[in-house]
């Protein structure tokens, strides 16, 4: 069964940050801005889900979420490829 984690950003702001499972059983996170913008990104294989869940949770609190996002998977030395925008 595929793992979801799902992340809202502060009360009054539309930013959404997802972890998801997609059908090929690559771990991916989905980015939406609540209007015009959604981002989803592969996560390099055996890269645990908690530190990506830890990235998204810090991200997703900021002014700023795709910038923040970078910078916490930066920190966290978790490697992203992008698949849609």
């Amino acid at each position: 069964m595929a793992r979801t984690l799902a992340f809202h950003g502060a009360p009054g702001a539309l930013d959404f940050l997802g972890l998801r499972q997609s059908r090929r059983g690559d771990t991916e996170i989905v980015y939406d801005d609540g209007a015009a913008l959604r981002m989803i990104w592969r996560v390099a294989a055996g890269t645990s889900p908690e530190a990506v869940g830890d990235a998204l949770r810090a991200a997703v609190g900021q002014r700023r979420v795709v910038p923040a996002l970078y910078a916490e998977l930066k920190k966290r030395a978790i490697a992203i490829e992008a698949v849609a925008r």
